[in-house]
């Protein structure tokens, strides 16, 4: 008896110990304004590295917002996604690579956004090739060069 619930805490320990890291859950703001940088429409932060299995949470701080995919700037085999305007939206982030989004409505006002799923940051050449409006482009050309720098790539 003494040894079967040895073996059983045993087991439980074990288990513990070789369990996956538990996902975490990130927010990204959708603002009409940053109070810090003063900067216009924009997603804060726009730019964010986690792990394969995270979940992103955009909350729409401001009202008429919202968090769509750019086509063909999303890892091969992971699904586009776009919220509803003025709403939230969770999304669960499996497959790695880099996506990239924007708020449809200001889009040609720079409000774009880069997140870094894992360590493969292969797509960040794909966006740094993409034809973008206005503050689009100069802003995404920035959040380029962060996300090389939240990845440690040069």
């Amino acid at each position: 008896m003494r040894i079967r619930a040895l073996s059983l805490a045993l087991a439980a320990t074990l288990a513990l110990t070789i369990a996956p890291a538990k996902a975490e859950t990130f927010e990204v703001l959708m603002l009409n304004r940053d109070k810090e940088t003063k900067e216009a429409m924009v997603f804060k932060p726009a730019v964010l590295k986690i792990a394969p299995g995270d979940t992103v949470r955009f909350v729409s701080t401001d009202r008429g917002h919202n968090v769509v995919s750019l086509d063909g700037l999303i890892p091969e085999g992971a699904e586009s996604f776009k919220s509803r305007m003025n709403k939230d939206i969770e999304l669960t982030f499996d497959v790695p690579g880099v996506y990239a989004y924007k708020c449809q409505p200001h889009y040609a006002m720079g409000m774009i956004g880069i997140i870094i799923v894992g360590d493969d940051i292969s797509g960040l050449n794909a966006l740094a090739e993409e034809s973008m409006p206005g503050r689009a482009k100069q802003r995404r050309d920035a959040y380029i060069e962060a996300a090389r720098s939240l990845a440690g790539a040069s």
